[in-house]
């Protein structure tokens, strides 16, 4: 057993997640992690790529599956990944799940982040998985699959291992009845709910799973990982390691467990319906995750990121070409499949104050959209920060953005990839519309496409950001303003809804980004999630105190 090998950087983690100031236990530079890890790493995908995933620990299957494609190559990856009955999941995690429930928090803990430091090992065979199942950039699969997921999944290791001892394990308990006392020995227990099920989406399958996963891990509850098909392969490498690690330290392997299906036989509503299912974490589109959310009625503990509405408000700047820099950047990022990235942006038709003047609203547009060109055909740049389209849904949404209405400022057209010439690539659609388009601006269009609303004046922008927040959900809000008393009434208004608010990002710093150990990634109070990575909730809501009494004579 482990027992205190990594409790120096479980404590760190505790103080992070305290203080809220920056903390990393995981760099994100690619240097920081040896000279040979990268060819290393890239050499084992491709050993992989057309052959059999045979890492996991899971024997009792029923064949093999495996349809993933990569939005670079546009040629599948060829791996196949064993496929296990749902009733058999359901069996061996409730098995696995008696042993690891009676480990106390300090030993589930240490060997949780004995697996972080093992996956460390993987980083960047993780992160040419992700880009060949996603369509992220390299840079990014490997700081969002690798160092900035595991910082999320001990983020969420070191608050349950902060709650899970906020109580006293056992006391003595006197009350004084005059001449005599009354005397009880008592002891304080988490019960562990149950086994959970973690569904991965398409887009980040590890950043937004392992912290669902370590969430049921570290409170004692075993869990059955359901990726989405199209992207297996970069979580089933982190279940492999976990499953290793569990194996070396005593523990059974089937606490955590891969769950592979296919688009023609999915299981994931089997899995969450399933009787002996207690917790279920999911982030995907809001449809579905609506249903997961209606499960919490037949008892089961649900945690839910779903799809949201994210906006800009345009106020006031210092500068606005450093601005519409940072805001091209950020629709551009991944070529907007990121829940953070921006959609909406309310602009007053009177235009945006600067230092010179109002701009006009015209002139704002023209500016963006010429920052847009400029970034994507940067031949340095362009093709890195859009990566590729995940799939062909996404893609045909940008194409039909012409048929939503308003006016088209710039067309999303395919960026050359020097590297892989057969990527999915699109550029940012850009929109005109007017405040009067609800049809249009109220709902998610997820991918590159970007919608400017003239608005009647900044209190008008603050309005219509708020209501799509507060019915559609928003998981993130860009606000620019040099005016203190409307930088209030923004951070009024959207906090009202559960919406943070970014206000005044330039430089290398963009609304998209929420840092492990200091940002609530989702704040649960509005329709793009019930959960939030990672606050004490999503930790507590896994297990329940019970306390039992012993008579003192």
């Amino acid at each position: 057993m482990l027992i205190t090998k990594h409790q120096n950087i479980i404590d760190n983690a505790v103080k992070a997640n305290h203080e809220r100031t920056f903390y990393a236990q995981y760099p994100e530079h690619p240097k920081a992690y040896g000279e040979e890890a990268p060819a290393k790493g890239g050499q084992a995908f491709k050993e992989q790529l057309n052959q059999p995933f045979t890492r996991l620990k899971q024997k009792v299957m029923e064949g093999m599956a495996g349809e993933e494609v990569s939005p670079y190559t546009q040629e599948p990856l060829g791996i196949t990944y064993p496929v296990i009955a749902v009733d058999e999941l359901v069996s061996a995690g409730k098995r696995a799940g008696e042993r690891w429930a009676a480990l106390s928090v300090a030993d589930r803990a240490n060997i949780l982040t004995e697996t972080l430091e093992k996956i460390k090992d993987h980083f960047f065979e993780i992160a040419h998985a992700t880009m060949h199942t996603t369509g992220q950039s390299f840079m990014m699969s490997f700081q969002a699959s690798g160092p900035h997921a595991n910082d999320r999944a001990l983020e969420a290791i070191a608050m349950g291992y902060q709650q899970l001892q906020h109580f006293p394990e056992k006391l003595n308990w006197e009350k004084p009845m005059g001449k005599f006392s009354i005397k009880l020995e008592k002891s304080f227990k988490a019960v562990p709910k149950g086994l959970g099920v973690v569904i991965g989406c398409s887009t980040f399958p590890v950043w937004n799973s392992l912290p669902g996963m370590y969430a049921d891990l570290v409170t004692g509850n075993p869990v059955i990982v359901k990726p989405h098909p199209k992207a297996v392969l970069p979580i089933a490498i982190a279940v492999a390691v976990i499953q290793q690690v569990l194996e070396e330290n005593g523990q059974d392997p089937y606490t955590c467990q891969l769950a592979v299906d296919s688009s023609d036989h999915l299981i994931t509503k089997e899995l969450c319906e399933h009787p002996q299912i207690a917790l279920i974490d999911y982030t995907g589109g809001s449809s579905f995750g609506n249903y997961v959310e209606s499960l919490g009625g037949r008892g089961k503990t649900v945690f839910t990121e779903k799809a949201g509405v994210n906006s800009v408000i345009l106020d006031s700047v210092k500068d606005i070409d450093a601005v519409l820099q940072n805001l091209a950047f950020s629709v551009s990022l991944y070529s907007g499949q990121m829940c953070t990235a921006p959609q909406n942006f309310f602009i007053p038709e009177s235009g945006v104050g600067t230092p010179d003047g109002k701009l006009g609203f015209n002139e704002v547009a023209a500016k963006f959209r010429d920052a847009i060109t400029a970034l994507v055909n940067n031949p340095k740049m362009g093709a890195g920060t859009l990566g590729a389209i995940q799939n062909e849904a996404t893609l045909q949404r940008v194409k039909d953005a012409a048929q939503l209405g308003g006016k088209i400022l710039l067309n999303g057209t395919a960026v050359v990839n020097e590297e892989y010439q057969a990527a999915r690539t699109c550029s940012p659609a850009v929109i005109e519309v007017s405040s009067a388009d609800h049809g249009i601006f109220e709902r998610e269009l997820f991918g590159p496409v970007v919608l400017l609303v003239k608005t009647k004046d900044t209190a008008h922008s603050i309005q219509l950001a708020r209501k799509m927040a507060e019915q559609h959900g928003a998981i993130t809000c860009g606000a620019y303003t040099t005016d203190e008393t409307v930088k209030d009434n923004i951070a009024t208004a959207m906090n009202s809804v559960f919406t943070p608010v970014s206000f005044n990002f330039t430089g290398f710093i963009w609304m998209n980004q929420h840092a492990a150990f200091s940002d609530f990634h989702v704040t649960g109070g509005n329709p793009a999630g019930n959960a939030s990575f990672t606050n004490q909730e999503f930790i507590v809501k896994r297990f329940v105190w019970v306390g039992n009494r012993t008579y003192v004579d």
